[in-house]
């Protein structure tokens, strides 16, 4: 992984807005899917698939491919979008989300997608099968990461602390967590529905190494794996502070947007807002 410069941050940025005009665009026509999700973690895919993984969109079953597992699979938009941007399929078929006979189901299916590791939906399974995943490779000799993507929301499922003792007690460093730590679930803020802090304590106190950052800044990003990279005989877990509907200034922080597509009417007015954001980004990255 080569240092961020800030022509790469720039490239970085605009797929990233890029990607977000895709979501909008596939939820609606879907009529159905999470949003607020998806937009927050945007950045977090655009810089793991465009910058920080090593892998292969013209051979995505590569044996010394990094692997990234999605364990909330509810914001699978995300990486479909990412995936197609990076060329793992064609643009045109993220219009077939949710359909019927379509690659892109509501929550992602291994066998259905190449470049999908996992198969994900019921909340708290993806760290268990990364640690798995990460111990088999040590065993094996291999060097390739795995990372895991994982909801705030998720920090309430018991299958998550099973997995972080395991990695811990197995001193995986070639485990690298993602929390989006973005404060809402379905129905409600996480701190009112069911209370996860003191998150970082509690996976230092499970044997993690743990960085905080802002999960919107591409630097911030690059840099934490960078040090994920560094750490000996730890896994490592970065909380990336989000913001749900990341880049739509009406629904950000909003939990009624967890599950809801836009409108077609919400649908042209949120892109509007992106191509703004986009040309802004253009102007502020032009010297």
């Amino acid at each position: 992984m080569n240092n961020l410069t800030p022509q790469k941050e720039k490239e970085l940025m605009l797929k990233a807005n890029d990607i977000r005009q895709s979501i909008v665009d596939m939820l609606e026509d879907a009529g159905s899917g999470h949003t607020a999700g998806p937009l927050g973690m945007t950045d977090i895919f655009t810089a793991f698939y465009f910058h920080i993984l090593n892998h292969d969109p013209k051979h995505p079953d590569w044996s010394e491919r990094d692997r990234l597992i999605l364990s909330n699979g509810h914001i699978v938009p995300v990486r479909y979008a990412t995936m197609a941007h990076a060329g793992y399929f064609p643009l045109e078929e993220l219009k077939t989300l949710r359909k019927f006979k379509s690659r892109l189901q509501g929550h992602p299916e291994r066998e259905k997608l190449p470049g999908l590791e996992t198969t994900s939906g019921p909340l708290g399974s993806g760290l268990s099968q990364a640690a798995g995943i990460a111990y088999a490779a040590r065993m094996d000799g291999k060097k390739f990461k795995v990372y895991c993507c994982m909801s705030d929301g998720e920090m309430q499922a018991g299958n998550i602390w099973e997995a972080a003792m395991f990695a811990g007690a197995n001193k995986l460093s070639n485990l690298i967590g993602v929390i989006d730590r973005n404060n809402i679930q379905i129905n409600g803020m996480t701190e009112n529905v069911m209370p996860v802090e003191p998150l970082a304590d509690k996976w230092r106190a499970f044997g993690w190494h743990v960085l905080e950052i802002d999960g919107h800044n591409m630097e911030a990003i690059v840099d934490a794996v960078s040090e994920a990279h560094a750490i000996f005989e730890k896994p490592v877990m970065i909380i990336a502070h989000t913001i749900p509907g990341k880049g739509i200034k009406e629904i950000e922080y909003d939990f009624e947007w967890h599950g809801k597509p836009p409108t077609k009417e919400e649908e042209q007015k949120f892109l509007k807002e992106l191509r703004t954001m986009r040309g802004q980004i253009e102007d502020s990255h032009s010297e």
